[in-house]
């Protein structure tokens, strides 16, 4: 593995996830709403995460800018991080077949939404922050620059940890006691640990 080889890796990686994720927001952008949480909010943390995740290494990969902030490439590192974003293409994909209708990219309660508890869902129950976290982490693998690399760790990471208590409040508004017995029962992001 070399590093054009890597940068093209973390680029299939986006252009995948893009794929994935086309039909779903498509549908949803057809399916009503019943109840929004903060659109505005969301939009800014949404907007943060995409600056993490997609600006700022795609202007790493197509320009090696910022130069100053690269370190040594590791083949290793490289093949670890394609491993880390094919899992996280996978689960990502699982996610939101799962979830079906009920996704949504911004916090809202879609028309008919149901609380999902299977498949993928069953022990985790946000599998899709799981599956960014995994791509946050091969980008840090996949990129050998001090800023592009985790950047989306960083901008993920403010995402997720402003957000996932907000989307938990909502999923308790709206299923109540059912949404706090599958809380009990499950983990956030990782089986196990949290």
């Amino acid at each position: 593995m070399t590093l054009f080889w890597s940068k093209l890796a973390w680029a299939l990686g986006l252009i995948g996830w893009f794929i994935i994720r086309y039909p779903h927001a498509r549908r949803s952008r057809r399916t009503l709403t019943r109840r929004r949480k903060d659109p505005l909010r969301d939009f800014v943390l949404l907007a943060i995460s995409f600056t993490g995740m997609c600006l700022v290494p795609a202007i790493y990969v197509t320009t090696g800018f910022p130069e100053f902030a690269d370190y040594q490439f590791r083949p290793a590192l490289a093949w670890t991080g394609v491993a880390a974003f094919a899992l996280s293409l996978w689960l990502f994909h699982r996610s939101h077949k799962d979830l079906g209708r009920n996704w949504s990219v911004t916090l809202e309660i879609r028309d008919r939404h149901s609380l999902v508890t299977s498949g993928v869902y069953r022990r985790v129950r946000h599998p899709m922050y799981s599956a960014f976290w995994l791509w946050a982490l091969a980008q840090a693998l996949l990129l050998p620059n001090w800023l592009a690399g985790p950047s989306g760790i960083v901008g993920f990471g403010i995402l997720f940890f402003l957000r996932i208590g907000s989307e938990e409040e909502l999923m308790i508004a709206t299923f109540g006691d059912d949404y706090r017995n599958y809380r009990g029962r499950t983990w956030r992001i990782l089986p196990g640990i949290y």
